[in-house]
């Protein structure tokens, strides 16, 4: 038998996910695009969170989305309807 330490398992990639449509997007993708959709008022009352309805900007909504998990799951929800809303629309918005 041999005395040397064997060696650690190679890290295995990632899995491909060509299926989800948020694999390779980031927050502040998602959250430009719903805010060039549906504006901030409207996102504001969509999902009802002080970072889209008092001085909202792109910077202070990817700080509290990033801290909160279950505002973050409602932003991603809200992406994944707006991007069915736009196919069966035949409206398309190109992926950032």
């Amino acid at each position: 038998m041999s005395d040397a330490p064997a060696s650690p398992p190679s890290p295995t990639p990632p899995p491909a996910q060509p299926r989800n449509p948020l694999h390779g997007l980031t927050l502040e993708a998602i959250v430009t695009a719903l805010q060039a959709h549906y504006g901030w008022q409207q996102l504001g009352e969509l999902v009802p969170v002080r970072c889209f309805t008092h001085e909202p900007s792109v910077g202070s909504s990817l700080r509290f989305l990033r801290k909160t998990p279950w505002a973050r799951e409602k932003v991603e929800s809200l992406y994944l309807f707006m991007l069915r809303e736009q196919r069966r629309q035949g409206t398309s918005t190109p992926r950032p």
